[in-house]
């Protein structure tokens, strides 16, 4: 059985949606742990609630990244994960995190990456006048929103849009894809070639 270990800085949505497709779904898998730098974070309750181990690593109590991301390598390891997910983790890592964990990290972006890396994508997107926006997950490399895709959902961006319309709706894509994309990761149904991910049987990598 392969162990997930899911790091958090908020409510963790995300997070719940892949506790609860793990349970639903059957997966040859547990959520060892959820983890947070964030000692009020939300998620945490939720994570306790499900009998999942849930730890802090505050990222105040250290003086620089380093210290901080070594520590959280450690206790990551401590659950012998298989799979590390970010769902609204808010730190930036280290190029030696990104490297001890390589290929078993994933990160979801809510924009169709490349497009729009960083912060405040549903409005640089709607200020670009698009008019489809959606969420990547992606593997994690030492490159900020970066990485190859494994999944893809796309929606319409609406004429009337705000930020928190277009954020909403891309958000409930995310609850769909994030889950779908860490299951394929579990089952080792991810090929590489060439930087360019795709499925063992060919399952779409695109939710529209």
């Amino acid at each position: 059985m392969k162990n997930i270990v899911i790091l958090i800085s908020g409510r963790g949505s995300n997070m719940e949606a892949i506790v609860r497709a793990c349970a639903s779904e059957g997966w040859n898998a547990r959520i060892a742990a959820v983890v947070s730098n964030r000692p009020d974070a939300a998620g945490l309750a939720f994570a306790k609630g499900h009998g999942i181990a849930a730890t802090v690593v505050d990222h105040k109590a250290f003086e620089d990244r380093l210290a901080f991301d070594a520590e959280l390598a450690n206790v990551i390891e401590s659950f012998a994960p298989d799979v590390v997910v970010l769902a609204g983790f808010m730190r930036i890592l280290s190029p030696a995190f990104v490297t001890r964990f390589e290929r078993r990290m994933v990160n979801i972006h809510p924009s169709l990456l490349p497009s729009f890396t960083g912060l405040h994508t549903h409005r640089r997107a709607i200020e670009a006048g698009c008019k489809l926006a959606g969420t990547t997950v992606h593997f994690v490399t030492a490159q900020l929103d970066h990485g190859p895709i494994i999944a893809q959902a796309v929606v319409p961006v609406l004429p009337r849009d705000t930020e928190d319309t277009l954020a909403a709706r891309v958000l409930s894509r995310e609850h769909v894809i994030y889950p779908r994309a860490v299951r394929w990761l579990v089952e080792g149904l991810l090929r590489e070639e060439n930087g360019v991910i795709t499925h063992a049987a060919g399952e779409t990598q695109l939710l529209v």
